[in-house]
C-alpha cells in the first residue's frame, strides 16, 4: 500500500501551531470595551455590602460606588448600568421617577467625578414596588398601559440627572414608542435607548432578586417575561422594538440563549447587547470557589462565545475580572 494515500490533503493544524498564528487568525476578540459593568446602588446603607449569592458583588452606596467606578476605569471597563435599590417603597414606584431618587443622585454623582465612563440606567419599576412587580398592578394583574406613564416618567428622571443610555427592562408592550415620544418631546431626542427586547422569564435571575431585593411577593413574571421555550417571539419582539425607536437591543440572559442572540443579529441592523446575568456569573464563581474550573479560561470562554454568537455588547457582573484577564493577555 502506498502511504502517500493515506496523507491529509488538508492540514487546518498548521494555523494552530504556535500562539503567534493562533493569535493572528483568531477569528473573535474580546476587548474590555466590549464590557458594560452592572452594579447595585443603594440609599439604605452607608457602607458596601457583600451579596451573599453573588461572591464580589456588592449593593454600593454612592460615595464608595464612585471608588468603585475609577477601578473600574482604570481597567478598562468603560461603561456601567445602574440599578436602583430604595429606601421607601410603594405600589405605584415613586421613587424610581424622583428627581432626588438614588439612581438619579448617583448619574449626577458620577457624571460630575467621572469622566468618560458611559452611565447606563435600568427603567423599570420591580426594585421600587411593594410588590415587586415590574409594574402598575391592577386586580392581581399586571397593567400594561397604565405601567407605560410611569416608565416613561423615569426614563425622563433618568435622561434629566444626565445618563447616557436608557434601558427600559420591564417588558410591556409599547414602551420603547412611549419612552422615545416622551424624551423626544422634552428635548432629549438625541439620548439613545438600549431595549431588553427579549428578556426570557428565567431561573437565572434569583440572585439579582436576593440583590435588588426584587422577588414579586405574588405570582411571577411569565404574564409579561419571555417563555423560554420560543424564539420565534423573540425575534418578533425585536422587531418591534427596532420599529419603535431602540438604538440597541438586548437578550437576556446570555449562555443557554446564544441561538436567540445569533438569529436577532441576522435580521437586525443595530446593535445587539446581551446580558450575562446574575445565576450564570453565581455558577462559574461557585465552580471556581470549588477548584472545579478555571476561572480565567472560563470566564473569557464565556464571553467569547458570546460575542461569537453575535453580540456587540455583553453586561457582564464578570466584568472587572475579566477586564484584568485580558490585560494580562496583553
Amino acid at each position: 500500500m502506498n502511504n502517500d494515500i493515506l496523507k491529509p490533503v488538508f492540514r487546518p493544524r498548521r494555523l494552530r501551531n504556535n500562539t503567534l498564528i493562533r493569535e493572528l487568525v483568531k477569528e473573535t476578540k474580546i476587548q474590555t470595551s466590549d464590557l458594560i459593568y452592572p452594579m447595585f446602588i443603594t440609599e439604605n446603607s452607608d457602607k458596601k455590602e457583600e451579596i451573599p449569592s453573588m461572591p464580589n458583588i456588592y449593593r454600593f452606596p454612592i460615595n464608595q460606588a464612585l471608588e468603585e467606578i475609577q477601578n473600574a476605569k482604570e481597567l478598562g471597563i468603560r461603561g456601567v448600568l445602574l440599578f436602583g435599590i430604595p429606601s421607601k417603597k410603594d405600589s405605584i414606584a415613586s421613587s424610581a421617577y424622583d428627581d432626588e431618587g438614588v439612581v438619579q443622585k448617583a448619574v449626577r454623582e458620577i457624571k460630575k467625578n467621572i469622566r468618560d465612563m458611559l452611565v447606563i440606567t435600568d427603567v423599570c419599576c420591580c426594585e421600587y414596588t411593594d410588590h415587586g412587580h415590574c409594574g402598575i398592578v391592577k386586580n392581581n394583574n399586571v397593567s400594561n398601559d397604565d405601567t407605560l406613564d410611569i416608565l416613561s416618567k423615569i426614563a425622563l428622571s433618568h435622561a434629566k440627572a444626565g445618563a447616557d443610555l436608557i434601558a427600559p427592562s420591564d417588558m410591556m408592550d409599547g414602551r420603547v414608542r412611549a419612552i422615545r415620544h416622551v424624551l423626544d418631546n422634552e428635548g432629549f431626542e438625541n439620548l439613545p435607548i438600549m431595549a431588553y427586547s427579549a428578556k426570557f422569564s428565567s431561573s437565572f435571575y434569583s440572585p439579582f432578586r436576593d440583590a435588588a431585593q426584587s422577588t414579586p411577593q405574588f405570582g411571577d413574571r411569565k404574564g409579561y417575561q419571555l417563555d423560554y421555550s420560543n424564539s420565534r417571539e423573540a425575534i418578533y419582539e425585536a422587531i418591534l422594538d427596532m420599529e419603535e425607536g431602540a438604538d440597541i437591543i438586548m437578550i437576556k440572559p446570555a449562555m443557554v440563549y446564544m441561538d436567540i442572540i445569533a438569529k436577532i443579529k441576522a435580521i437586525s441592523n443595530i446593535p445587539i447587547a446581551t446580558y450575562n446575568v446574575s445565576g450564570e456569573y453565581s455558577m462559574v464563581k461557585a465552580a471556581v470557589k470549588n477548584n472545579w474550573i478555571n476561572e480565567k479560561s472560563v470566564v473569557l470562554e464565556i464571553l467569547t462565545g458570546l460575542k461569537r454568537a453575535g453580540a456587540d455588547i455583553i453586561i457582564t457582573y464578570h466584568a472587572l475580572d475579566a477586564a484584568y484577564f485580558i490585560n494580562m493577555e496583553f
